[in-house]
Parts: structure tokens; sequence; C-alpha cells
């Protein structure tokens, strides 16, 4: 039976939608954390709901994002016309139900950072959009050293000297304390300027939100670097469901070298944690291959307005984004 499609645009619905229909496979699958960004941004729900008889068989969450003048993924929070929130799905229950959904996608549609989906691919409907960096602890039997041998003599020694460069100046490592994130969001506001996604206060005020859920959930973690007494480098982590996401970060012009020795802790207190995977999420930024890194790709999807084709069918993608 080919399935019906229906829009639903009432924000109650859509939650209760989203928790019985969508996997729980990572920290962007959870509603409270996409609510955090929708409280701030107000986009209106379009959710493609596809049924047989009384039965949900698919889903796609979609919102109007009226700055931009196309649906995205949900809750649609972009800045320089680029979303944030990663691994995207269209939740389908067969490979009928994911060509109903697609089929009936709307014209003006954007939607990037999808998972890997068979039925979407036979469709040939997503291109490649950028690759996300993944650490896998186990790998090394969860020891650092293990992961030391995957270098050559020379990196492992200049990594080592620019590190111990800056432990000579005296460092330190602070956890969970939240003010932090305050030094974080200055800092990443003062490297990356109106390039930055917190530039945009609605987004500032939803990773606000994400933190205060984070924390009331036992989630958060705040990884601060001080040298010489002074914050050099403040990241937002969350951890849910045995994996480690490093959420957003900020660094000190003055220490550079910094971002390297943070994220080197990351590694180390997801093997003492025996973590099952730290997701560093999209962006090179030049560190995460140098790091051994594990790539993940994402893919996109998306639809423009008639008048921007020559032919219906054909589709269209965006540059890959900055990320923050």
């Amino acid at each position: 039976m080919i399935p019906k499609i229906h829009v639903c645009n009432d924000l109650d619905r859509a939650e209760s939608l989203w928790k019985r229909q969508w996997p729980r496979q990572c920290i962007f699958d959870l509603w409270p954390v996409r609510e955090c960004f929708q409280r701030h941004y107000h986009h209106q729900p379009h959710f493609l709901v596809a049924t047989r008889g009384h039965r949900v068989c698919g889903l796609l969450a979609l919102s109007w994002i009226d700055e931009e003048d196309c649906f995205g993924h949900f809750p649609g929070e972009v800045w320089h016309g680029q979303t944030w929130l990663e691994q995207n799905k269209i939740v389908a229950a067969d490979s009928a139900s994911a060509r109903a959904l697609l089929d009936q996608m709307p014209q003006g549609t954007q939607i990037r950072y999808l998972c890997p989906n068979h039925r979407l691919e036979m469709a040939r409907r997503t291109t490649e959009d950028e690759v996300g960096y993944l650490f896998f602890p186990g790998q090394y039997q969860f020891a650092m050293q293990g992961y030391w041998n995957t270098f050559t003599g020379k990196s492992r020694k200049k990594l080592n000297s620019e590190i111990n460069h800056l432990k000579s100046s005296g460092i330190s490592f602070r956890h969970n304390h939240a003010p932090d994130l305050e030094w974080m969001f200055r800092l990443n506001l003062e490297y990356y300027k109106d390039k930055s996604y917190f530039y945009d206060t609605r987004f500032l005020g939803a990773f606000e939100s994400l933190a205060a859920w984070l924390l009331a959930n036992d989630m958060l973690r705040v990884t601060t670097v001080l040298i010489g007494g002074r914050v050099a480098a403040v990241d937002m982590g969350a951890v849910w469901n045995n994996t480690y996401s490093v959420l957003a970060g900020g660094t000190h012009a003055d220490f550079p070298g910094v971002a390297k020795m943070i994220n080197l802790h990351h590694l180390e207190w997801a093997c003492d944690r025996k973590i099952a995977l730290v997701d560093f999420l999209c962006g090179d930024f030049n560190w995460k291959q140098r790091f051994h890194l594990t790539p993940r790709p994402l893919f996109q999807i998306q639809r423009p307005h008639t008048m921007e084709i020559r032919h219906e069918s054909q589709f269209w993608f965006r540059q890959p984004s900055f990320a923050a």
C-alpha cells in the first residue's frame, strides 16, 4: 500500500510524533535538545507524516525558515545560511515510505548533515555534505599509548614540543565549572567574529538553554585549560549513551597550540572513562585528520524553488558550512 502523506504544523503534535517515531541514537535525537533551539528561533514546524491506515510509517521533520525563504530540518537554526545541528534523519519504515516522503518534499527544502541512509541513497536523492570526525577509544584498548603508536616519531616529537612549551608556563585543567561557558562564548566570538554562530543572539540563547538542560540532566561536561592562571581554552560537551560529543569551544589567541592540548585531553578522558565514542562533529579546522580521527561523511538533500531549476527532478547543493 502506498503511504499517504499529511502535514503537521502544530508544535505539540510534532513533539508527540518525534518522541514516538524518532530513533534515539545520538544527543541530537533528543527532543529537549532540539526544543532548546526551537524556543529561540520560533520557526513554524512543517512535519511530513507518512501513514498506512492509522499507522505512522515515516517522518520528515522540517521547519519553515522565514529569513532563508526555505524549509530546513527542524528546528531550522541558521547562521549565514547554514544550519548547525548534525546527524539529521529522514525516518522511514521502508523504501516506499522514504520515496513517498521525498516525492512530497516541498520546493525550497534544504536539509544538511543527514546520517547515511541506504533508502535515500537508493533513491539517488542525496550527495555527500561535510565530514564528521570520530574517536573510538576501544580501538586502542582504552589506552593512549596505543593511540600514540599510530603516529610517526617525528609527529609525536613535534606535538610534544608544542605541548611542553605551553606546560612551561604552568598549566592546569578545570572541569565542569559552568560559569566558564561565558569565557567560551567570548573567546569564540573574539576569534570568529561575525562568522561565529554565537554572533546570532538566537543561537547564543539556544546554546545557553542547551547547557542549562544538559547540566540539569547530568550530561554537561565543561573543560577549561588554565595557563599561568589565565583561561586559555574552554570546551563544552555532552555525555549521553556512552558517547561524548564535543559541541563547541573557544581558545585564547595568546596561547597558540592550546586547541591541540585540550583535544588531547578529551581523548585521554574518554580512554580513562572507557567511553565508546567521541564525536568531534563536522568541520576539519586542519587538525582532525592529523589526529588520526575516523572520518564519517554526512549527506545533504535539497530541492530548490521551481524558478531556480530547469527540471523539477533536479536538485542543487550548497557549499559546505562553517562550523562554530
